[in-house]
């Protein structure tokens, strides 16, 4: 589904809630800001509708090059103008690609937002793609990928993504592999970028000591007035999911995931699927933890995780143990599995749960890097930005029929997949 679905209105007032102001301008750009008058910071957030699932063919990985090449240089400035730009006055900057989005992000003192804005609206919109610098950040790229080959945690992920989607963009690492990065020219990261990177595709989240005022006339003035959409994004359904891939590598732990395909970003069981998430794998207190570490001591780590895509998700169950303690650990992870589907929930749990998730949720949002995140997220996501008070209720409205319901939909009848890597191959497991 294309970015902008949305018509852009540019006579619309900012809608403002909570301290939140949201506008949209005639390009489509959507700017969402938080007023928090008490912090001495800003974070601002340029959030981008694509990532490495809008990869046509030859641009694999290209979404995460660019998050890379961004940071190099404008036609005005060299990567070390940036650098120091930001750090000089005490502020940082980062960036991270998804499969469906791109986000760039600055924290600075709050005297100092016009910088941070200016800086980010420049990478942004003209990068100078210098050939040097792409060739320096390519071989960057590939010590990254030779350093997540070295780490069998990274490893057995992808290859329990590349497992449930075979075929498709979900289950491709977003950073690419050797040979894409390699081969993938100057033009073709730039043709990228153009395509992909428009106002009509962005999101500009901000939250501290600002006004949005503030934060629209100079986003206005500074990103082009262009109202035209990124390309569709490619749909299609993934083949059959595989029932186990092996990675035999001489490692001191067999590192296993071992989970199904599950519901999407947006569906109407997601805070369930949340709720059950926290009560199977999502804290010492979990099922998992409980049954695997604390009372039989067979791992250092196992949890539960969702994640969840525009249409599609998966849910995902780890554990690191060593070789010879890998048939008992599957054998009790599959045994919680069945409860589960057998048993549910029971009520203490469900409400240990809900507790924790809204307790959470409050204390995650205490810097204004957490704040511009939930307004990046929500409005990029879901074209909404609910309140606190909304989410704790959404989270708190869910009942054990909800979770059995959710429970029903990913687990009952699901063939499960299972990722190993470790000194094993396929006939072991």
């Amino acid at each position: 589904m294309a970015a902008g679905r949305v018509a852009p209105d540019a006579s619309a007032p900012g809608v403002v809630t909570e301290g939140i102001t949201r506008t949209r301008l005639a390009s489509g750009l959507r700017i969402v800001t938080e007023s928090l008058p008490a912090l001495r910071s800003v974070t601002i957030g340029a959030w981008v509708g694509s990532g490495a699932r809008d990869e046509g063919p030859g641009e694999w990985g290209a979404s995460h090059f660019l998050e890379h090449l961004l940071f190099k240089g404008t036609p005005t400035r060299s990567a070390r103008d940036i650098a120091a730009s930001i750090e000089s006055v005490g502020g940082e900057m980062n960036a991270f690609t998804t499969h469906e989005q791109t986000v760039f992000h600055i924290r600075v003192p709050d005297a100092r937002l016009g910088l941070a804005l200016e800086v980010l609206a420049d990478v942004l919109t003209a990068p100078a793609f210098r050939p040097d610098e792409v060739e320096s950040e390519r071989r960057v790229i590939l010590e990254e990928i030779g350093m997540r080959d070295d780490d069998p945690d990274d490893v057995v992920h992808e290859a329990f993504a590349a497992a449930l989607f075979p075929e498709h963009p979900l289950g491709r690492e977003v950073i690419g592999s050797t040979e894409s990065i390699s081969a993938m020219g100057r033009d073709a990261i730039a043709e990228y970028h153009a395509a992909h990177y428009r106002p009509s595709n962005m999101v500009f989240a901000a939250a501290g000591n600002l006004t949005h005022e503030a934060v629209a006339e100079v986003l206005t003035e500074l990103l082009p007035d262009d109202d035209a959409l990124r390309p569709e994004r490619p749909s299609r359904d993934p083949a059959a999911a595989r029932e186990r891939v092996c990675v035999t590598r001489d490692t001191e732990q067999s590192h296993v995931v071992l989970g199904v395909r599950a519901i999407p970003a947006l569906d109407p069981d997601r805070y369930a699927l949340t709720v059950l998430n926290q009560c199977f794998g999502g804290g010492m207190s979990s099922r998992l933890f409980q049954e695997v570490r604390e009372k039989r001591g067979l791992v250092y780590s196992v949890y539960s995780y969702w994640a969840g895509f525009e249409d599609a998700g998966a849910f995902g169950i780890y554990a690191g143990t060593a070789p010879e303690r890998l048939p008992e650990v599957l054998e009790l992870v599959d045994a919680e599995i069945d409860r589960l589907i057998a048993d549910g929930i029971g009520t203490d749990e469900l409400t240990a749960a809900k507790g924790h998730l809204t307790g959470a949720l409050s204390m995650s949002l205490e810097t204004s890097a957490s704040r511009m995140r939930r307004l990046g997220r929500s409005e990029l996501l879901e074209g909404e930005i609910p309140s606190l008070d909304e989410i704790v209720r959404r989270v708190e409205a869910v009942t054990a029929d909800d979770v059995a319901r959710v429970i029903d939909r990913c687990f009952a009848g699901t063939p499960r997949t299972l990722a190993l890597v470790g000194p094993h191959d396929e006939s072991s497991v």
